[in-house]
């Protein structure tokens, strides 16, 4: 059985500021529970859950079905946010929901392959119907290609250290599953970095995870796509896992709540801009969540809200 504990669940609930007759998406729904607590306040209003997992599509029905049936399911990733809900005839909304990273059970299901914890092949998938894997790029392409993606997506300072053993690793024998990746990594490294804190694979998947479902970029167009559909006091809240996604809210949360005037320029009438900062700075997990999910620590959440 595979738990999910939702991170920052209650002040991810607060800062959606729900109505209940409202129109709300969750834009990576995973286990359910942030989807569960949104379904909870709706009345008349109506919840629309991405995903493109099979998996955890089933998984989180089971769970939102004990509440309600004023929820829709849209199996896609949430880069096309914006044309599937305008399919639903859905233009505008007044809350939406990132729980950006990997699911929990995505983690915990050894042959799903995004972790180096478990022995599998090398999948990362989080949509099971692409053709790109892990196994695929490790194999395939070239060192630079893998260097750039351990530098750009893990900030693994031995990036080419590492791609150089995985191309000389190949050349004898095709890597298939997440420990032979683990022996590669842990190969290529001098003793000082293995005996260094932290497990020396991580950053590489998280690389590799991040390379295979293209995260980056889609949580870019999404995200922009969403700020677009939110209605007056329609908010966004986002949970990012590490510093690569939460540069690029931080970032367009920025842009969207600021007015950029010409040094010099005398205006009158300033217009306000668009949106508003609801926290300054982000929030991070209490000292108790951090407590009994181990997950939550490297946690934080960003809200923004349309004037």
């Amino acid at each position: 059985m595979y738990v999910h504990k939702s991170v920052l669940l209650d002040e991810a609930i607060n800062n959606l500021n729900i109505k209940p007759d409202g129109i709300y998406v969750d834009a990576t729904t995973g286990g359910g529970g942030h989807s569960k607590e949104i379904l909870k306040r709706l009345t008349s209003g109506h919840l629309y859950c991405f995903d493109q997992d099979e998996y955890a599509i089933s998984r989180a029905t089971e769970v939102l079905s004990e509440v309600g049936n004023n929820f829709t399911f849209i199996k896609s990733n949430f880069v096309n946010l914006k044309e599937e809900l305008n399919k639903l005839n859905v233009e505008k909304i007044d809350g939406i929901l990132y729980d950006l990273g990997v699911s929990s059970f995505q983690f915990d299901i050894p042959e799903r392959g995004f972790s180096y914890n478990y022995d599998a092949t090398l999948d990362m998938r989080m949509d099971q119907s692409k053709e790109l894997t892990a196994e695929y790029i490790v194999n395939n392409y070239s060192l630079d290609e893998l260097s750039n993606i351990f530098y750009r997506y893990g900030e693994d300072p031995n990036s080419r250290l590492i791609a150089k053993g995985i191309v000389s690793k190949r050349n004898n024998k095709h890597i298939s599953t997440t420990f032979e990746l683990v022996d590669v990594i842990k190969s290529s490294l001098p003793q000082k970095v293995l005996n260094s804190k932290g497990h020396p694979a991580k950053r590489i998947f998280q690389a590799l995870r991040i390379a295979v479902n293209d995260e980056l970029r889609v949580f870019e167009v999404s995200i922009n796509d969403a700020l677009d559909m939110l209605n007056k006091e329609g908010r966004a809240v986002v949970i990012t896992f590490h510093s690569l996604e939460d540069r690029i809210c931080k970032v367009v949360f920025k842009e969207r709540s600021t007015v950029n005037i010409p040094k010099g320029l005398p205006i009158n009438n300033i217009k306000e801009a668009d949106f508003e900062l609801v926290n300054k700075h982000p929030i991070l997990p209490s000292e108790e969540e951090l407590e009994y999910n181990n997950r939550a620590h490297s946690a934080k959440m960003r809200v923004i809200k349309r004037r």
